[in-house]
């Protein structure tokens, strides 16, 4: 008899799941979030390069589990509704792997109101719930990428970002092509990794990475993104926004993804039109984070795959 059957996790570890939960949702409750569900099947889906969705036919014609709440959450912002946090599953179409399983827990909350600073400090807080206190540093993505690989983001030329790869351990293929973009997206996830232990928030990401966020002019004049990504002990763990209100910014963003995306060949999804009704309507000042709750469990028990937290791994499903 086969042993598919049972659990990827131990029962103490489901036990200490749902405590962890509990805590999750005492958090937000304290702070007067909204709790919310959200569908995870839609009609669309995000256009984003770096995130493919998992794709359904049924009667009702093609349908998509959602990667994150986050558009359904942004119509019920236009729609009045308060700050609020939604706990679920999300889908995405990736390999399994130590950090990685197709279907995971996100933990993602809008917080009307909130810049990115006070969103950090939200983000610092619910973690410390979960984890217990530490320090946090802040350093922006320049900085990221000047100490872990020796990259100036500004300047580096084309030629040097290769050489940056090979230095990392990256090896292209003759007939391989990338763009600045996604040299830099391998070597911020290089410079991620010799980041070592502690809890580091990264900031003013490119502009060309600000996906639904919206964009600011540093002190010499450069435009970037203003989000975030929380790293803790070398483990992405959360991206928030200061979240876009402008519907015309947005559809010129979908649309740039979806031209990268017939080039490389990919599926094109069509673009989210309620979604952009809602912020022409308009969207209220807000940040919004996504969260990672899996891999935060991970870290409070001290386990190192993210199977070993979940009831059950895509590959036992």
């Amino acid at each position: 008899m086969s042993g598919d059957w049972r659990p990827t996790c131990s029962l103490a570890t489901l036990l200490e799941r749902a405590r962890a939960l509990n805590d999750v949702r005492a958090f937000f409750a304290a702070r007067d979030v909204l709790e919310v569900d959200t569908p995870v099947l839609s009609q669309t889906t995000v256009t984003d390069t770096a995130i493919e969705s998992m794709r359904l036919t049924s009667t009702g014609g093609v349908r998509y589990l959602q990667t994150s709440p986050e558009y359904q959450m942004k119509r019920l912002l236009a729609a009045g509704a308060p700050s609020m946090v939604r706990i679920g599953p999300v889908f995405r179409a990736e390999e399994s792997g130590r950090l990685h399983n197709p279907e995971f827990t996100m933990i993602e909350w809008y917080r009307l109101g909130f810049d990115l600073a006070a969103l950090m400090d939200d983000v610092a807080a619910l973690v410390n719930t979960v984890l217990g206190a530490a320090p946090y540093r802040r350093i922006s993505y320049a900085q990221l990428l000047h100490e872990g690989v020796g990259v100036d983001v500004w300047r580096t030329d084309d030629a040097a970002l290769a050489q940056a790869l090979l230095r990392c351990g990256v090896e292209m293929s003759g007939d391989a092509s990338l763009s600045r973009r996604e040299a830099l997206d391998l070597l911020a996830a290089c410079a991620i990794e010799l980041l070592g232990p502690g809890r580091v928030f990264v900031t003013d990401y490119p502009a060309d990475q600000a996906a639904l966020a919206k964009l600011a002019v540093d002190s010499q004049g450069r435009e970037t993104a203003q989000r975030f990504e929380l790293i803790i002990d070398g483990v992405e763990i959360a991206n928030g926004y200061d979240e876009l209100p402008d519907a015309q910014v947005l559809s010129a963003r979908m649309a740039s993804d979806c031209a990268t995306r017939r080039a490389q060949q990919r599926a094109i999804p069509a673009v989210d039109e309620r979604l952009l009704d809602a912020l022409r309507h308009g969207l209220p000042a807000c940040a919004g984070v996504a969260l990672g709750f899996d891999r935060l469990l991970m870290m409070r028990l001290g386990i190192d795959r993210i199977e070993a937290v979940l009831p059950f791994s895509f590959e036992r499903c």
